[in-house]
């Protein structure tokens, strides 16, 4: 990863403040092909509704939203969603993982998912799952940083063109902050 790539949270304030940028790089990565929950074409429109919703949940204290910044303009971005089911305060879902076409390739994805374990840690999680397309390069990054497969899910998504694509599912068991233990 280059020096310049920063990786941060974002305020409540700062999520509302960068809807844009985080649309830009939403719109770039369905168009690149991702599976991540929408479909082509990907208007801005789409994308900024989206994002609205996300600031709304870092605001409300629900998620926490980090990106990823090379020279001021957001690069990727990764959510942690901290509002669980009563039975699971100490699970954390990780979301919307997504970094631009032109910044892969460059570690940025693996200091962004390095960073959420890092807030579901200092949160008090200690369980983290998400899901990816099958045989995608989020599948084989997830796998290289210690995340544990669960399974796979045929046909459960659409790809933004159309036709099914089957899911991995992961989790992570990661130790309380200040343990000191290795998960």
């Amino acid at each position: 990863m280059s020096e310049a790539v920063t990786i941060r949270p974002l305020s409540p304030g700062e999520a509302a403040e960068k809807v844009r940028a985080l649309s830009e790089v939403l719109i770039d990565c369905v168009e690149g092909g991702a599976s991540v929950s929408f479909m082509v074409p990907m208007t801005a429109d789409k994308a900024e509704a989206f994002w609205r919703g996300v600031a709304e949940g870092v605001a409300a204290g629900d998620r926490i939203l980090l990106v990823a910044e090379d020279a001021g303009e957001v690069v990727g971005t990764v959510q942690v969603i901290l509002r669980q089911p009563e039975n699971q305060p100490h699970r954390a879902d990780i979301a919307k993982m997504l970094v631009r076409r032109n910044a892969r390739r460059r570690g940025v994805g693996a200091a962004l998912m390095r960073a959420a374990e890092d807030e579901a840690r200092k949160a008090g999680k200690t369980v983290l799952v998400l899901d990816t397309v099958t045989g995608s390069d989020g599948e084989r990054l997830y796998a290289r940083l210690g995340w544990q497969r669960v399974g796979v899910i045929p046909n459960y998504a659409l790809w933004p063109q159309g036709g099914l694509c089957d899911t991995t599912y992961f989790h992570k068991q990661i130790a309380p902050a200040g343990d000191g233990a290795t998960p």
